[in-house]
């Protein structure tokens, strides 16, 4: 399908008007289902407004959070004073391509919805993962759910993959990296609703809270001098046939991921149990 469609995401295709018709129509969706049907309360929303808005030129923006529903994205972001139906503003996002792109329609539509099409399970080194390193390289915003999947219970957050983490290491300039923790998404749309299936339309009258942190600083060059001195130690890593990245063997990269990946796990642990109890 020609790289899934990626002709469709790009903002001058005709004229950007299908993409500002997606984004608008989608955006006044999660308006209505964060706001109208539901009540939605964000705290230190200024921290991601000011970012969305205004951060340095030319610096990348990742946003990283819990995954609880499948209308997780787009509806966080409906909430009051955010630019939701602002097509420049709005996020790009990593969406899961057996779901998101299963027909030309689909794929389309998501496609103007600014989402990128992941293969679950395909690697770190997969194609579409060097399509969201160009919008990490020219100075956009991408959101990711790193644990991989929906889960609905309130447990602590699961080990994350590793995609996240080579994105943030491999950007040409490191992204400003963002935590956020939400609750309430599990009530609006339960994965088992009815006869084990979602309902087909979300519920309304529930509390959605959304916890937004500071940004997690990283040291990447600090970061490479650790994985490749731990990695002198670790050979037990199956050899996936990574390519080498940044003077870094397929174990220096894992010994980096692992870490970068585990420092963002640790800040939304502490998000979710500071909030929610």
């Amino acid at each position: 399908m020609g790289r899934m469609m990626e002709w469709a995401s790009k903002p001058n295709h005709l004229g950007g008007l299908p993409r500002r018709t997606v984004i608008m129509a989608v955006g006044t969706f999660s308006k209505a289902v964060a706001n109208l049907m539901n009540s939605t309360s964000v705290h230190n929303a200024d921290a991601l407004l000011n970012l969305v808005r205004s951060r340095p030129p030319g610096v990348p923006l990742i946003t990283v959070s819990n995954h609880m529903s499948t209308l997780d994205d787009p509806v966080m972001w409906g909430f009051k004073g955010f630019p939701t139906c602002n097509a420049d503003l709005q996020r790009w996002v990593l969406a899961a391509e057996d779901i998101c792109f299963k027909n030309p329609v689909l794929s389309y539509f998501f496609r103007l919805g600014k989402c990128i099409p992941i293969t679950r399970g395909g690697g770190i080194y997969q194609e579409h993962m060097n399509e969201a390193l160009d919008r990490l390289s020219n100075g956009e915003w991408l959101h990711t759910f790193p644990e991989g999947k929906v889960c609905q219970e309130d447990e602590p957050i699961r080990r994350l993959k590793w995609g996240t983490a080579s994105l943030i290491a491999r950007s040409p300039i490191t992204p400003i990296v963002l935590p956020i923790v939400h609750h309430g998404f599990e009530k609006v749309m339960p994965e088992t609703y009815m006869y084990g299936k979602r309902p087909p339309i979300p519920l309304w009258k529930k509390e959605i809270k959304m916890i937004i942190g500071e940004p997690i600083e990283f040291d990447i060059a600090k970061l490479k001098q650790t994985a490749l001195s731990i990695s002198r130690n670790s050979q037990h890593f199956k050899n996936l046939g990574w390519p080498p990245f940044g003077g870094m063997d397929e174990v220096a990269q894992r010994c980096l991921y692992i870490d970068i990946s585990q420092r963002i796990q640790i800040v939304l642990e502490r998000l979710r149990l500071t909030s929610f109890r």
